[in-house]
């Protein structure tokens, strides 16, 4: 049974700033997507980005992570400077990183174990003793302890999106961007996993920025809600969503 909790409370303190975006222009190609982005998230916040398909969610999600370059303005995401980041750079910004998919992105003929081991490998681990308990702590973390045979297809969509989770957890990332996460869950699933989010960033003050279509979501469970709309990012209410 997995606590119901809320994410920390909020500090100004700009020492625990995790992003930190000012006069920011988002590009996708030549086209300006976002004009003007003011955004500041700490240690530990939970923030929901909202908007319309369109509207520049996924291409400001892109610019945290390093897959669009940030052409005009401030960005710092995780101590890297965004203007700064070169190809070689982008590997150890995506360290301080996870990413949550809402299509889970599993390696299909891989069990669960070899999909986090692959992540694993990939950036930089060696020791195998090491990844072994690292990857029995992020799946006991989200629920699925002894689960690491366990091919993806035999798995419900909420267990898969556990492991997507566990995916991120693998470097203590700094900060999470989650894109719809729950966009393929059914309810009961959705609130399991939006527990889970918010324990996470209670418990390890790992930063959330997700990605949702879903209002229902921030009604029960409150949080910064942050609003992309006619190229503008905004701040507005959890009520006025």
């Amino acid at each position: 049974m997995i606590e119901e909790s809320t994410p920390m409370e909020q500090h100004s303190d700009s020492s625990l700033n995790i992003v930190s975006l000012r006069q920011a222009n988002i590009y996708q190609g030549n086209s300006l997507v976002l004009n003007n982005v003011n955004l500041e998230v700490d240690k530990g916040e939970f923030i929901y980005l909202i908007g319309k398909t369109g509207t520049g969610k996924s291409s400001l999600l892109k610019t945290l992570y390093g897959d669009l370059y940030l052409k005009e303005g401030e960005g710092n995401v995780a101590g890297f400077d965004l203007k700064q980041l070169t190809w070689k750079k982008i590997p150890l910004l995506r360290r301080n990183l996870g990413i949550v998919f809402q299509d889970f992105r599993l390696l299909t003929d891989r069990d669960v174990y070899d999909n986090l081991e692959f992540v694993l490998k990939a950036t930089g681990w060696k020791d195998k003793v090491m990844m072994k308990e690292k990857i029995e702590n992020v799946l006991a973390k989200v629920g699925l302890k002894n689960k690491g045979s366990k091919m993806p297809y035999e798995m419900s969509g909420g267990e898969q999106q556990r492991v997507d989770i566990a995916r991120a957890l693998l470097n203590n990332p700094m900060l999470i961007l989650a894109d719809e996460p729950t966009g393929n869950l059914d309810p009961d699933t959705t609130d399991e996993i939006m527990q889970l989010l918010f324990n996470i960033c209670r418990d390890i003050q790992t930063a959330f920025i997700m990605a949702t279509h879903d209002y229902g979501i921030i009604q029960r469970y409150p949080a910064r809600v942050v609003r992309i709309e006619h190229g503008h990012v905004k701040e507005i209410s959890a009520a006025g969503v």
